[in-house]
């Protein structure tokens, strides 16, 4: 029987009930929407992070919430895609970014890891750049913030929330467009995409 393509949807947040809703686990709240979405639980515990495994279409879907706290990512994620022998083109990682409007979304093929900790430990443990990642859009902190206090907050009011809801379901679309219908089609989804 011929193996199928395998995809690895990873969404990058910290553990815990602390960090629940909070800007900086927008990659959960994706990963949770898919779940719900795809009624695919995300429960098994494997290589420092939540995995839930699963198919959609001819694909062997893996959905992934790392557990190491932000800052760590990589050292799950290069274990992920050692185990399951996951090629980087069909690797995702969706994550929170201060540079975007809250709500925005930004697709992309590959690139630098930028500012974010999560995406630099990522990149750092694999050695490569070389893989598709899914951008949400946070906003800017407020100039008398610091920046851990600014993500690890919650949104204020409840059409923030809202914008943020609409979204995480506009980037886990964009998501399982990536699966079946590839990289340029959920591209063009998720970036010509805005949740307000």
């Amino acid at each position: 029987m011929e193996e199928k393509e395998i995809y690895v949807i990873a969404g990058l947040g910290n553990p815990g009930p602390a960090y629940e809703r909070t800007r900086h686990n927008c990659g959960f709240e994706v990963l949770d929407r898919l779940s719900r979405t795809l009624d695919l639980p995300i429960r098994k515990s494997l290589c420092k992070a939540l995995v839930g495994e699963g198919r959609m279409g001819d694909a062997r879907l893996i959905l992934v919430k790392p557990q190491t706290f932000m800052n760590l990512s990589g050292e799950s994620l290069s274990e992920i895609v050692r185990w399951y022998h996951v090629p980087l083109d069909h690797l995702l990682v969706i994550y929170d970014d201060i540079d975007l409007a809250p709500g925005r979304l930004r697709m992309r093929k590959s690139g630098s890891a930028g500012t974010h900790n999560g995406m630099r430990s990522i990149v750092a443990c694999l050695g490569d750049q070389s893989f598709p990642r899914l951008r949400v859009g946070v906003g800017s902190r407020p100039e008398a913030w610091e920046l851990a206090d600014w993500v690890l907050s919650k949104p204020s009011t409840k059409e923030e929330q809202d914008v943020m809801d609409l979204a995480f379901a506009l980037a886990a679309d964009g998501a399982v467009t990536w699966v079946r219908e590839g990289l340029e089609k959920a591209m063009q989804l998720c970036n010509a995409s805005h949740a307000s």
